[in-house]
Order: C-alpha cells, then structure tokens, then sequence
C-alpha cells in the first residue's frame, strides 16, 4: 500500500508540473503573436523617432494596413485549407488545383504590394534623415529574411563550397 501512494504522489505532481508548463508555454506564444504588430509598429516609431505629428497621420494608416494584412492573411489561410482538403479526394481536376493556387498567389502579391505601399508611405512621412535611418531598418530586415531560405541539403550532401577568392 505504501508503495501505491508514493506512485500516485507523483503521478499528481507531474500532472501539476505538466499543466503548470503548458499553461506558461502556451500562454506566451499567445501574447507574442497577438502583440507582434503593436511591438513592429512601436520598434519604427522608437527607432525613427516620429514626432506628434507624424504619429496623427501613421497611426491610423497603419491601423488600416494592420487589418487589410489579416484580412489577406485569413484569405490565404482558407484558400490553402481548400487546396490541401483536396489531398483526401479520390479524382482531382487539374484546373480546381490550378486555379486555387493562382488565387493564393493573387492574394500572396497583393500582400506584398501593400507592404510595399505601407513601407512607402512610412517613407514618405518622414525626414531625410528618418528616411536614411528606415532604408538601414529595411534593408537589415531583408537581409535577416533570406537566411535560412530555400531547401535542407540532402542527405549526404552538404552546402556547396564558396566560390574561390580571386587574385
């Protein structure tokens, strides 16, 4: 009898310390994803140093910027849900497959357009010498974005040399 309630002590302390963990493990990823667009958004106004005036007129542009994003977001997320929910399906047309992909890409460019066009008008509301600062942020973010890219080496294969210094 002993022995059955030191297994059953521990078997609720795990229980406990499980749930304590995923409790804390899950309920940060949920604030950080909720809270990225404010942290983006405060991370340029700090760094570029906008003034009153050009925070009345970024604020509400990036507001309208923030809910066309996940509205385009949303569409992509049903589009690809709608795209892979075919993978169950006995007969597939070409053409369903085809044009679900074009409409996500549609959706995909018009979501780079409007980060484009956001980019542009943070540009254009600031100074000259904001502007040198945020083509400095850009370009960093765009640097930081490609690595990583593309596909795992194969099996076996490893990255390819660089390329031999020239004289």
């Amino acid at each position: 009898m002993k022995k059955n309630i030191i297994v059953y002590i521990l078997l609720i302390f795990l229980i406990v310390v499980n749930g304590f963990f995923l409790f804390n493990y899950m309920g940060k990823n949920r604030m950080q994803s909720s809270n990225a667009p404010q942290e983006n958004r405060d991370f340029l106004v700090k760094e570029l140093g906008f003034n009153n005036a050009q925070l009345a007129a970024f604020n509400p542009k990036n507001e309208a910027h923030h809910a066309l994003m996940k509205r385009l977001s949303d569409d992509i997320r049903n589009l690809k849900d709608e795209l892979y929910n075919k993978l169950s399906d006995t007969h597939v047309e070409a053409s369903t497959i085809d044009s679900l992909a074009v409409l996500i890409s549609e959706k995909e460019s018009e979501k780079e357009k409007e980060i484009f066009y956001h980019f542009k008008m943070i540009q254009e509301l600031s100074n000259d010498k904001q502007k040198e600062k945020f083509k400095s942020i850009i370009m960093d973010a765009l640097r930081q974005g490609d690595q990583g890219q593309g596909p795992p080496p194969r099996e076996g294969q490893g990255h390819r040399p660089p390329p031999p210094e020239r004289n």
